[in-house]
């Protein structure tokens, strides 16, 4: 499969901190890729290099174009789309026009849809990832208004608004309840299966073990094991730095629960 996201030999230092040490990792067209590791390993700081909010070392290529020296905005036009841990909305918008923002065209087709009549964002945009999130009905609801579950999913459905080649999610279960997680879970594999490109960071260990392709996972910013899920659950370097035996037993437990389920 032909990379959507390529990175080779990507490094990030803040000082004498090496935060990303050489990392590859390669993520293709309609595949999940997971990128755990314990905090501080530097998966954030990674999500940061390749959108173009930290400096870098090595190479990150999109669509097998070379990202070096474009700044965030540019990326983002390319197809780069993310979310943020912290999911910051515009206040004084309503949800579909935090995500209308998002979905807006570049300024030169913007005009020549206001001259026809036509809103400026994308609606068809918009709607698509109200409904792929479940939340249409929250779609005249102010910030100010939802749970931080609710918000969370606001942020994805954002970042799926934007039309991305490749989607990078970073916790976005966080905050969100078991029953929450799951249903997430379920619409972030319809993205990727739709042809979407998505890296995805978080701790939920029966979310990533359920819905990935593939796992990387990082410690002290390097990659200490990389590859399936069931490859990445038995890796004893992952089991001692991360997971920790009777952690890995019951997120792999929760994982075959949720496959007998569905």
């Amino acid at each position: 499969m032909t990379a959507v996201l390529q990175t080779t030999g990507l490094s990030v230092r803040f000082g004498g901190v090496r935060a990303v040490d050489e990392v590859d990792v390669a993520v293709a067209e309609g595949q999940l890729v997971g990128l755990i590791g314990p905090n501080g390993a530097g998966k954030t700081t990674f999500i940061d290099a390749v959108t173009g909010f930290v400096r870098y070392t090595g190479r990150a290529e999109l669509d097998g174009h070379d990202l070096a020296r474009m700044p965030p905005h540019t990326r983002a036009r390319r197809g780069l789309a993310r979310t943020w841990q912290s999911t910051e909305l515009f206040d004084d918008l309503s949800v579909r026009e935090n995500l209308m923002v998002a979905a807006e065209r570049p300024a030169w087709l913007a005009l020549a849809a206001e001259l026809v009549g036509r809103p400026a964002g994308d609606a068809a945009a918009t709607d698509a990832a109200l409904e792929l999130l479940g939340i249409g009905a929250l779609v005249d609801a102010m910030p100010s208004e939802l749970t931080q579950g609710q918000r969370k999913l606001v942020g994805v459905a954002r970042a799926i608004a934007m039309r991305p080649r490749l989607l990078c999610l970073d916790e976005p279960a966080a905050g969100l309840d078991t029953h929450e997680s799951q249903e997430l879970g379920r619409r972030l594999r319809q993205i990727a299966d739709s042809g979407t490109a998505t890296l995805l960071i978080d701790h939920d260990m029966g979310l990533v073990l359920t819905i990935c392709d593939l796992i990387v996972v990082l410690e002290f910013g390097k990659v200490i094991a990389a590859g399936t899920p069931d490859e990445v659950r038995r890796d004893p370097l992952v089991v001692k730095a991360y997971l920790g035996g009777g952690v890995a037993s019951a997120a792999v437990d929760e994982r075959d629960q949720r496959e007998v389920s569905t």
